[in-house]
């Protein structure tokens, strides 16, 4: 049973991948400081598996405590890493927070990567394409100029991978998913954000479920069909299962180039607006919703081509979208009802 270090493994999409990875019989270590997450999920994700993973609360901003983690965990097989902040809005408002925490955390863990010849699954974003000049988007468009911190930190960060892999045996792979939503089927685990929500969905949830007086919705005068800005929402748990496929690829030796680039998203754009009627749809709640200013820092379409990761991952979506909003809605509920 190969031990994996999941970073960020109390997080949203962490916590899954935590899930799924026990599922396919890995012993996971978690790592999470608890900025933006809850001691609760760990036993929440004990609940689904039957099995406690080992953490460590430790913020691996410290070196010492990424230097002392590897000394105590020396069975570590590979690396996932989710641990960053991760809101546009919130990364144009503080740069320097995004910067020292998202680009110092990957530097500290690649030192251990490089040493110790462990496989890595870096956590990138579809915000490295900017404002893409064609859609779908492929693997191979230009990285465009970042419009926000937090996407410039994920621009620099695989600049960083693949500089290390000029001069090291490195393997990695950089995952560019697109907007994940959904929570798992249980109930028990999904996008729990400390404070006001910076992503759509959970802004949806706790409008509907009276936490919040009114979703708004940034501008409807983009050049889409109804005005509002486009996105390729994929479900978590899908997106759970890619980083299983994605490690288990390189545990295999199975990838061809030592930096290996996946886009994860389903190929299909879904507007603001689309996204709030199928919610109200497959839930049968109504949203007090208002349109107002355009934000700054967000693009006015993005979602993916994924020919590549069906084709050399062999991994694809299974889940819908108004699967994914009811699942999310359900994890509202029932996050609430257990408190």
């Amino acid at each position: 049973m190969q031990q994996i270090l999941v970073t960020g493994g109390l997080g949203y999409i962490g916590s899954h991948t935590v899930v799924a990875l026990q599922e396919k019989g890995y012993d996971v270590v978690i790592v999470d400081n608890l900025v933006n997450s809850s001691l609760e999920i760990l036993e929440r994700i004990t609940k689904i598996t039957n099995i406690k993973p080992s953490f460590e609360q430790i913020d691996l901003r410290d070196k010492l405590s990424v230097i002392n983690l590897f000394d105590k965990y020396k069975a570590i097989a590979g690396i996932i890493h989710f641990a960053a902040f991760k809101a546009v809005g919130e990364s144009v408002a503080k740069p320097l927070d995004y910067y020292e925490n998202n680009l110092n955390t990957l530097v500290y863990l690649l030192q251990k990567v490089v040493e110790k010849n462990l496989p890595f699954i870096f956590s990138s974003s579809c915000t490295v394409y900017g404002e893409a000049k064609q859609m779908p988007i492929f693997e191979d468009a230009p990285v465009q100029p970042a419009i926000s911190p937090y996407g410039n930190t994920k621009q620099i960060g695989e600049e960083i991978v693949l500089d290390v892999a000029k001069s090291t045996a490195i393997k990695a792979i950089l995952l560019r998913y697109f907007n994940p939503i959904g929570a798992h089927k249980s109930g028990l685990i999904g996008e729990l954000p400390n404070g006001v929500p910076q992503n759509l969905v959970p802004f949806i949830t706790q409008t509907a479920i009276g936490k919040r007086e009114k979703l708004s919705v940034f501008g409807n005068d983009y050049p889409t069909p109804d005005g509002t800005c486009i996105r390729d929402y994929i479900h978590v748990v899908d997106l759970a299962e890619a980083h299983v496929v994605s490690l288990e690829r390189l545990l295999n030796n199975h990838n061809l180039n030592a930096v290996e680039i996946f886009n994860l998203g389903t190929g299909k754009g879904s507007s603001v607006l689309e996204v709030i009627q199928a919610f109200e749809r497959v839930t049968n709640q109504k949203l007090n919703y208002q349109i107002v200013d355009r934000r700054e820092g967000d693009v006015i379409q993005a979602y993916a081509d994924t020919t590549k990761a069906r084709e050399v991952l062999g991994w694809q979506t299974h889940l819908s979208l108004d699967e994914a909003l009811k699942s999310s809605w359900d994890w509202e509920v029932s996050f609430n009802d257990k408190k």
